[in-house]
């Protein structure tokens, strides 16, 4: 299918704010999944989805995710070649307020244009497949309808929407939908499916205009507030960040509730291609490909009289003996265990962690930063010890502590070294000793990646003892 030249370019609204949480606990509040790589490619599936909407079809993306992900988000942009507009929430509020963001900042380029609503962590296994598909909504977006992409069902999920389609419309392969169901109960969910009902995949395209004015009718708060964030929006480096008051005035909707469910103009496209939201670890099981026991296994593992599972390590070696149909991952800090069957539940197990106050309910001993990252090796009564990583060109903030003291020794790469007034290079088994108090600064010179081993010593270790004199990141 072509594209009209004249009728301008799809804009994609990637969604790339949400937690993840029931793929802990490699998924969790700080690196949720979207930019993880979960599959074989090396990419996360941020970087999927950008790079499946990056040809000459389409616009250059919006991406709208949290302020904790900015960085991240700008490092995986970059490292795919795939530049666009970065938008940051100050607090999540559901898909109708990103939505509604979206539509306003898509509609100042060109009221009319065509937005594609996308989620970050979804599973596209057709690229070409879905940009056909999704051509074939436009060209009915473009006739003022609000298009959704269907799926075919493999089982009675009570976690997906599902679609009634109705009478075919003008163009080829699309429909008007008859009727559009959030979430069903078991029983409903079987009969959904057995009537040939369609999952609603997440992924929406309409007009700018078109959405606006859907929600003016259905939903003005949320519209309101999507505009006055958008009006008393602010630069920040390269990101733009909403207006706090105006955006945490929006009611908490999803999108499917807002519109969808209400809208006259819904219509579908029955889907082509192969469709996964990898939402649970037992669907990432299921795209993966099993060994000749029906296991899939990553990492440091080793199994014995075990099948139909899925183990996972990424640190320790992870053995398992004599089970069927689990899932077992392993990390430095956690372990899950699980019956594949109940891997759902996973996301309560989370809210339980974070109710005893879990620090891994939510935290990675890996925390990423702008500059690269650091990790905790050992912690204990007046020390703690981290492995810091600082990419080619990144340098940390300058700053002081008022607690600690700290040892810096080089293991890998060049460190330039700030202490008050002197500037210094130390190299590979060379250390820098920080005086408590002191002005200090890292840097990575190099070209290649600096990694130092930072020891700490002091009566008090945590993060908020960090003033920041001046920082290239404009971190608040």
């Amino acid at each position: 299918m072509s594209v009209l030249s004249n009728e301008g370019p799809i804009v994609p609204i990637v969604m790339a704010g949400g937690s993840g949480t029931r793929l802990w606990p490699v998924s969790r509040e700080t690196m949720p999944k979207q930019f993880i790589p979960l599959l074989d490619d090396g990419l996360s599936t941020f970087q999927t989805a950008l790079r499946r909407v990056s040809g000459p079809r389409f616009a250059p993306p919006i991406v709208i995710t949290g302020n904790d992900f900015r960085f991240i988000v700008a490092v995986q942009m970059q490292a795919v070649g795939i530049a666009g507009e970065i938008v940051l929430e100050p607090e999540r509020r559901d898909s109708a307020a990103a939505v509604a963001v979206g539509a306003v900042l898509a509609s100042a380029r060109r009221p009319d244009g065509v937005c594609l609503v996308m989620a970050a962590d979804h599973l596209i296994e057709d690229a070409d497949a879905f940009v056909d598909d999704c051509l074939r909504a436009a060209e009915a977006a473009r006739g003022g309808r609000i298009m959704t992409l269907g799926i075919a069902p493999t089982f009675a999920s009570t976690g997906y929407g599902y679609l009634r389609l109705g009478a075919a419309l003008d163009v080829a392969g699309t429909f008007a939908l008859e009727e559009f169901v959030e979430k069903p109960d078991r029983a409903h969910a079987e009969g959904y499916v057995a009537e040939g009902l369609l999952w609603n995949s997440g992924n929406f395209l309409f007009r700018a205009d078109a959405m606006i004015a859907e929600l003016e009718s259905a939903e003005p708060g949320v519209l309101a507030a999507a505009r006055g964030a958008v009006e008393t929006a602010s630069p920040d480096l390269d990101f733009v960040r909403l207006g706090i008051d105006a955006f945490r005035a929006a009611p908490k909707i999803s999108i499917d509730y807002a519109v969808m469910e209400k809208t006259r103009l819904a219509g579908a496209v029955r889907a082509s291609f192969g469709w996964s939201d990898i939402g649970s670890w037992d669907s990432l099981y299921a795209v993966k490909t099993p060994d000749g026991e029906g296991n899939v296994l990553e990492g440091p593992v080793s199994v014995i009289g075990t099948r139909g599972s899925l183990v996972r390590s990424e640190g320790p070696l992870t053995a398992v003996v004599g089970l069927e149909d689990v899932v077992v991952v392993s990390m430095a800090d956690a372990v899950l265990v699980a019956a594949k069957s109940e891997a759902g539940r996973v996301k309560d197990l989370v809210a339980e962690l974070l109710r005893q106050g879990r620090p891994e309910a939510t935290d990675h001993l890996r925390i990423h930063r702008p500059w690269g990252w650091y990790q905790r090796i050992d912690i204990g009564d007046r020390f703690q010890v981290k492995h810091i990583c600082v990419k080619p060109g990144g340098v940390l903030s300058l700053q002081r502590h008022h607690h600690r003291a700290e040892h810096w020794v080089v293991v890998h790469g060049t460190a330039e070294v700030t202490i008050d007034a002197s500037v210094k290079l130390f190299h590979e088994n060379e250390a820098a000793y920080l005086p408590i108090g002191c002005v200090h600064r890292l840097r990575n010179p190099g070209k290649i990646d600096l990694r130092i081993i930072e020891v700490q010593v002091g009566s008090y270790t945590g993060e908020d003892d960090i003033v920041r004199i001046e920082d290239v990141y404009a971190r608040r």
